[in-house]
C-alpha cells in the first residue's frame, strides 16, 4: 500500500511520478486519462467488470469487478494514491468509505450533485447561472402543475440515470402526456423526475474547465452537433461573439469554484439566437466534446484532469489550431477504416473495444483545419456518417 502523509489527512499534497492513480471505469475516457497519466510518469490501475477493457490495455493493473463492489473499490484504493472516475454513476458512499486509504481530490459532492438532475439545476442556479425553466415532479399531479407553468413543449427526465437520451420523454401535446400517465398506471410508476422547458437555441455548445482545487482554467467554447441524442461532431472553436465567449468562460469558472474543482468538468450549453448562454448539463469528468483538445491544444483535457487531481499547477491552455472532431460509432468502423489510406489529415483514435455495436462509441477522428466549414463538408462527403442523416 502506498505511504500517505499524516499531515495532509491521508492524502499527499502533490503526487509525483511513480505514484499510482486508480480509475473507476475502464472505457475510452479512462483509457485517455491513463495515457496522459503514463506520459507524466504515474502508474495506473483501473476497476472495471470487463477483462482487458480499453483502460486496462494501457494500465499497470486491473481490478475486475462491478463498479458497486465495495471490496473491489477498497482493493483499488489500497493499491493507489489517488482515485478518480470516468463517469458519473459511481457509488459516492463507496468512494467516501476509502478516502482514508487513497485521496479522492474530486470529492463526492461533485458526484452527488451531477448524479441528480434536480440537485444539479439548483447548484447551477444558486451560482448565478441560468438554465432552462424547470420543476421537480414526483407524480402525475405534480407534472400537470408543472406543465401549467412551463407549457408545451417540454422534456420529462428522470432525476437519476439516463444518458444519450435514455430516461427522457419529450412532451409536445396532451397526447404525449397521456402516454406518461398510461405508463404510470400500468405499474411503471412515476420515478422522481424533472420537467424542463424547451430552449429556443441557435446551437448546442460546451466548455471545459479544469482545476487543482485552487486555480482554474478553461478551454475554448465549442459547437456541438447531436444526432439521435448522440454527439456526432464538435467544431472548435465555436463562432461566437466575444460576449458569448466571455460569459461561457465566467460561468465555467463560477461553477468550478463552487465545487472547488480538482480535475476536468464539462459544461453542456445552449447558445440562444440573442446570444444568451444557458447551461444544460454538467459532466464531472472529461467529455466527448473535448477530444479535439488532444491534437488542437497546448495541453488536452486529459492532461488537465490528471494534473488537477495530482495537485500540479495548471496553465491556461491555448488553441493551436481550429479543429473538427467526429465520432466513430459501431456502424462507422468499417467505412472509416476503409478510407484511412486516403486521408492523411485524419487523426484516428480507436478505443480498443472488443465488440462492435450499432451506436456504440468505438473511436473518433480529429482534423486540424484552417477552414472548419470546408472540413465538415469534406467529412460528410465521404458518406461514412450517412446513417445518422435518417431521422
Amino acid at each position: 500500500m502506498p505511504s500517505l502523509s499524516e499531515e495532509t489527512q491521508g492524502r499527499k499534497a502533490m503526487l509525483l511520478p511513480g505514484d499510482t492513480i486508480g480509475i473507476v471505469g475502464g472505457g475510452q475516457l479512462g483509457r485517455m486519462m491513463a495515457l496522459s497519466a503514463r506520459y507524466m510518469g504515474f502508474k495506473v490501475g483501473v476497476l472495471d467488470p470487463t477483462p482487458d477493457c480499453p483502460t486496462a490495455q494501457v494500465a499497470d493493473f486491473q481490478v475486475t469487478a462491478e463498479y458497486d463492489d465495495r471490496s473491489a473499490i477498497h482493493e483499488l484504493a489500497e493499491r493507489s494514491d489517488v482515485l478518480t472516475y470516468e463517469f458519473e454513476n459511481v457509488d459516492a458512499d463507496a468512494i467516501d468509505a476509502v478516502r482514508g486509504i487513497a485521496a479522492a481530490p474530486q470529492g463526492t459532492d461533485l458526484l452527488r450533485v451531477t448524479q441528480n438532475r434536480v440537485r444539479e439545476k439548483r447548484f447551477i442556479n444558486d451560482h448565478g447561472t441560468p438554465t432552462a425553466p424547470w420543476r421537480a415532479v414526483n407524480s402525475t399531479e405534480e407534472l400537470d402543475a408543472a406543465l401549467d407553468e412551463i407549457h408545451y413543449p417540454a422534456v420529462l427526465k428522470t432525476c437519476e440515470g439516463g444518458y444519450d437520451g435514455h430516461g427522457q420523454t419529450v412532451l409536445r401535446s396532451d397526447a404525449d402526456l397521456e402516454k406518461v400517465r398510461a405508463r404510470a398506471d400500468r405499474g411503471g410508476g412515476f420515478p422522481p423526475s424533472i420537467l424542463e422547458g424547451f430552449v429556443d437555441f441557435a446551437f448546442e455548445a460546451s466548455i471545459l474547465v479544469s482545476g487543482n482545487g485552487r486555480d482554474y482554467v478553461t478551454f475554448p467554447i465549442v459547437r456541438n452537433e447531436h444526432r439521435h441524442n448522440i454527439l456526432h461532431m464538435t467544431i472548435a472553436p465555436a463562432e461566437v461573439s466575444a460576449e458569448v465567449a466571455r460569459e461561457a468562460h465566467e460561468l465555467a469558472i463560477r461553477l468550478a469554484r463552487g465545487f472547488e474543482l480538482a480535475g476536468t468538468l464539462a459544461i453542456e450549453l445552449f447558445v440562444t439566437k440573442d446570444d444568451r448562454v444557458i447551461v444544460n448539463e454538467l459532466a464531472p469528468r472529461p467529455h466527448n466534446s473535448g477530444h479535439y483538445t488532444i491534437e488542437a491544444c497546448s495541453f488536452d483535457q486529459f492532461d488537465a484532469h490528471i494534473r488537477g487531481i495530482a495537485g500540479w499547477p495548471l496553465e491556461q491552455p491555448r488553441l493551436l489550431s481550429p479543429a473538427v472532431m467526429v465520432n466513430v460509432l459501431g456502424q462507422h468502423v468499417e467505412p472509416t477504416r476503409a478510407l484511412i489510406k486516403d486521408h492523411p489529415e485524419w487523426n484516428v483514435h480507436d478505443y480498443g473495444k472488443a465488440e462492435v455495436r450499432h451506436d456504440r462509441k468505438m473511436g473518433h477522428i480529429t482534423v486540424l483545419t484552417d477552414d472548419p466549414a470546408r472540413t465538415v463538408s469534406e467529412l460528410e462527403a465521404t458518406g461514412c456518417w450517412d446513417d445518422l442523416k435518417v431521422a
